[in-house]
């Protein structure tokens, strides 16, 4: 049983198969995996307010994962002959993973596209890693994103919730990465109210200003996340679902991907249903593709804020 009985959701989201209410409950098959994400481990170079995985720099809840286990999983898409085309990156920040560039190298010579998502920061600008960076990208020039996380385009909202002086080091990121001509995306976080519209136009001439190729409008290059407070009252989602959104359990994330995450003091690492819910056991489906072939059970708030109701997705 989750330990998701805050007030505004006591009862709800225990059971896998039905709702608080006694409906059945919805569930989203694999059915096109076209993305399998890494968690690369959750060690941060900084400590944000409202960090869904509770990155920082002591958190070492999941370890680096290695190159070596990184090709092991790539060699299994080949197995199970999964439709992946992206493989994807994600921490803590990746760039502090000692073997980052050759875990992304091994990805890129398998010949996916390659996602990587970072804060830009000392991590990534470190001298050692700026120098993979530029290989990889003379090498693979169309084949590697990196998605800055910008949680406002404006610095002092920014700086709230990642840290006094956040906003300016993560711009000097970016612009190294724009004088090299590496393909950017931005992350960027609905907490602040604004509408999908006034954000759009403020990231718009946020990269004006800075002079970066990223499209303000292309949901997949400028990606605004709704919330994850388990504290807001949501409703659970049953099978009748569907209809009534007028949605289809193939728009969920689920549906399409996997992450790989490797625990603290684990032999091997495990495959989880998605991105947003690294800790919670009752999402863990085994170690290998294979297992993680199964459905799995809307049973969490994210699943139906973040996923079914924010039509949101971690992957480009």
């Amino acid at each position: 049983m989750k330990d998701l009985d805050t007030p505004a959701n006591f009862g709800k989201f225990q059971d896998p198969r039905r709702t608080a209410k006694g409906e059945e409950r919805a569930s989203v098959a694999l059915n096109n995996p076209g993305t399998l994400w890494f968690n690369t481990g959750t060690l941060c170079n900084i400590e944000c307010v409202n960090c869904y995985i509770e990155s920082s720099p002591s958190n070492d809840r999941l370890v680096y994962i290695t190159a070596d286990e990184v090709q092991a999983y790539l060699d299994q898409i080949v197995d199970r002959a999964w439709p992946v085309r992206e493989i994807a990156f994600t921490g803590g920040e990746p760039f502090m993973n000692p073997q980052m560039i050759e875990i992304a190298r091994c990805a890129l010579a398998a010949g996916y596209e390659v996602l990587i998502l970072t804060n830009a920061m000392r991590p990534m600008m470190r001298k050692t890693v700026q120098a993979g960076l530029l290989e990889l990208h003379a090498a693979y020039p169309d084949k590697l994103t990196l998605r800055i996380s910008v949680d406002h385009f404006r610095p002092d909202l920014h700086d709230a919730e990642r840290g006094a002086g956040a906003f300016d080091k993560t711009v000097a990121g970016m612009a190294w990465l724009r004088d090299h001509g590496f393909r950017m995306a931005v992350a960027g976080r609905s907490v602040f109210a604004d509408s999908d519209e006034d954000s759009r136009a403020g990231y718009a001439g946020f990269y004006a200003e800075h002079g970066f190729d990223i499209d303000a409008q292309h949901p997949g290059m400028t990606v605004l996340f709704p919330e994850m407070d388990e504290n807001v009252d949501v409703p659970e989602i049953t099978t009748a679902c569907w209809g009534i959104l007028d949605t289809s359990p193939d728009a969920v994330m689920c549906a399409s991907s996997r992450m790989v995450v490797k625990r603290k003091g684990a032999t091997s690492p495990s495959v989880l249903a998605c991105t947003l819910l690294p800790y919670d056991r009752a999402f863990e489906l085994g170690t290998t593709l294979e297992a993680a072939e199964q459905d799995v059970a809307l049973n969490h708030p994210h699943c139906a804020k973040f996923c079914v109701l924010g039509g949101a997705s971690c992957s480009a």
